[in-house]
């Protein structure tokens, strides 16, 4: 995705290279949960300004469009943005659920106009974001959404500049490292390998936003027009690259 595409492109243009990025992005992931089941997973960045806000929030309404009952859950509780990109209110959130006094409080869970989709933002900011992602009470919470959605996904903060990710990524069955091509310094993106290895999580894959687009595919792509759109008909060159 490049710095001029709509932060929520697959509803925007649906049929634009970047959407198709994000839909590849997607079958790759369920390709690589055929052994082992992915009902939640964390994406998060090597480093802050990486994309890994709007990767997350376009790869939840491709989930959605595929019929899977998605959760998105705005785990980044020092600088959230979930609200900001799908024009929410943030006064009541997952920090909201667990401070609170109740053993089985009900998710303020947002409704965004798309089948399929419910979002959890962040809530208020706390003072120890650490010491509540690394929670009793997180895993109970983990527990409870899972049981609530088919996949939960899980934004979370740059894996070098604060412990967050790579604690919620023990609790969950994988973690999505975002890039930027042209942005991301080597020694950070081996840096947050390493760290992620480190706490024995499972590194399902890496998104690599602003890569070259293959020029060639795009005249092909675009060369053919179905009157009646399919998933067969959207195809475009990516934008995005995952492993």
């Amino acid at each position: 995705m490049s710095e001029d595409t709509p932060r929520l492109v697959t509803l925007v243009d649906p049929r634009s290279p970047a959407s198709e990025a994000y839909r590849t992005l997607r079958t790759n992931l369920m390709f690589a949960s055929l052994d082992e089941p992915l009902e939640t997973l964390v994406v998060t960045s090597a480093a802050p300004e990486e994309g890994k806000s709007t990767t997350l929030a376009n790869l939840a309404v491709t989930m959605a469009q595929a019929g899977k009952e998605t959760i998105l859950v705005d785990c980044d509780l020092r600088r959230p943005v979930q609200h900001e990109i799908w024009g929410l209110s943030n006064d009541n959130g997952l920090t909201s659920v667990m401070l609170s006094g109740s053993k089985s409080p009900k998710f303020p869970l947002h409704e965004v106009g798309l089948e399929n989709l419910k979002v959890l933002t962040s809530g208020p900011v706390p003072p120890n974001p650490a010491d509540l992602v690394g929670s009793a009470r997180m895993d109970a919470l983990v527990d409870r959404l899972k049981k609530q959605a088919e996949i939960v996904l899980f934004d979370a903060p740059p894996v070098t500049v604060v412990t967050d990710a790579a604690l919620l990524a023990s609790k969950l069955d994988g973690v999505l490292l975002v890039l930027r091509a042209g942005g991301t310094r080597r020694e950070h993106a081996e840096q947050a390998k390493a760290l992620l290895e480190k706490g024995q999580t499972r590194l399902v894959g890496a998104v690599l936003n602003d890569a070259p687009r293959d020029a060639t595919l795009g005249n092909y792509y675009y060369s053919y027009q179905p009157d009646e759109p399919d998933d067969e008909g959207e195809a475009a060159e990516d934008e995005n690259e995952s492993s």
